[in-house]
């Protein structure tokens, strides 16, 4: 079975999952399919899966992931001892764990296609990640405060394990409050990090997109508060900065020059 093959496959059972977005004329590109799948993923709402779906589903995504080209941690020069700094897509990379900035709720982002991190790693995860953080939150009972910190496997994704945490939203002027809880995210995941005795962790940068944390003071609070755990840390080894944007490379080569 070819790619777009396995992508009418899945795109045939998230319609029968979901009868409202029917009928829909199923296109014959592949990036025009892709579009449609990852627009079903991202709506579909959290269930369990059809097990012949999660292994088509699977397979596909390994696939994709694989053409887009994995990087390894181990592969990576530090710019400091233990920290790194890699421009590039947060899913393509192999680490004991990577950070996803997420929404009070944890099932990620329900936009058909958007942008935010949120949305790539639970479209390249699988429909997994949706159930198990939906598991956690009925566990919890209650949405997830800013500043604090869960992890669910990666499924899909090249890292194992995926730390999810909620930013501050910064409306209005920057304040002391958002400082501190921005902190406590960083603190939060490099503690779990820790707790379960992974080597390697990546950060994106929390709260710098749709949350509106000024990148400059985002940037200097992740390699402070990291810097500082670093000097007591026993299994982590290695930190990764992880980056997008050109704006933000240049912002954490200046910090971590010295």
């Amino acid at each position: 079975m070819n790619r777009n093959e396995q992508m009418l496959r899945l795109i045939t059972a998230l319609l029968a999952e979901q009868p409202e977005y029917n009928p829909i004329k199923i296109p014959e590109t592949a990036q025009e399919r892709w579009r449609i799948l990852r627009s079903l993923m991202n709506l579909r709402p959290p269930m369990p899966a059809d097990p012949d779906f999660l292994a088509l589903q699977d397979t596909f995504l390994q696939g994709e992931t694989a053409r887009k080209g994995i990087t390894r941690v181990g592969d990576l020069s530090p710019l400091q001892e233990g920290l790194y700094l890699w421009q590039g897509d947060i899913t393509t990379l192999q680490a004991d764990a990577v950070v996803n900035a997420a929404n009070s709720q944890l099932l990620g982002c329900f936009v058909p296609c958007h942008s935010c991190i949120d949305n790539a790693i639970h479209t390249y995860a699988g429909v997994q990640l949706r159930q198990a953080c939906h598991e956690l939150m009925l566990w919890q009972g209650t949405p997830e405060p800013a500043g604090t910190a869960k992890i669910t496997p990666g499924y899909n994704l090249p890292a194992d394990w995926v730390i999810h945490t909620v930013g501050p939203i910064v409306s209005g002027g920057l304040t002391p409050e958002h400082c501190g809880l921005l902190r406590s995210c960083y603190q939060a995941c490099l503690a779990l990090a820790e707790e379960r005795g992974l080597q390697s962790l990546a950060f994106c940068c929390i709260s710098t997109g749709e949350f509106r944390f000024p990148p400059e003071q985002a940037a200097a609070i992740a390699v402070k508060t990291v810097k500082t755990f670093m000097r007591e840390a026993r299994s982590l080894k290695k930190i990764v900065f992880n980056v997008y944007k050109d704006e933000d490379l240049k912002i954490y080569q200046s910090l971590l020059k010295n």
